[in-house]
């Protein structure tokens, strides 16, 4: 059973930067494909980027497109998102998950089977 934790998360003035990290309990290169999702208050969870299990795949939602970048070290079986130029709309939880069954960088939280609990990303001044 692989276990997802997330950190990095925190206060951060509009324009700031944070990096999230998603560490995995076990060796996820080549074999996962990750995926971050983000649910603000009030609202549904949805997609923010993933990357696919082999890595040469990458996508991101439109909001995000330009400030945020996903990354994995496989070498320590984390994937990054770095956030940049935050706005206040990104005000969320942030979670990972993984999916071994496709290895797919998409947005379907339906082909995910391994869940992170989230971490708090505000944005205020």
């Amino acid at each position: 059973q692989l276990q997802l934790v997330e950190s990095g998360g925190g206060l951060v003035q509009p324009g700031g930067s944070l990096r999230l990290s998603c560490a995995a309990s076990g060796v996820i290169s080549d074999y996962y494909a990750i995926g971050w999702f983000r649910q603000a208050p009030g609202k549904e969870r949805e997609g923010v980027s993933c990357i696919s299990s082999s890595g040469r795949r990458t996508n991101y939602a439109d909001s995000v497109k330009g400030r945020f970048t996903i990354s994995r070290d496989n070498a320590k079986n984390t994937v990054y998102l770095q956030m940049n130029s935050l706005k206040p709309e990104d005000t969320a939880i942030y979670y990972c998950a993984a999916d071994r069954r496709f290895g797919l960088c998409t947005f379907s939280e339906g082909h995910y089977n391994y869940w992170g609990r989230g971490t708090q990303v505000t944005v205020s001044s």
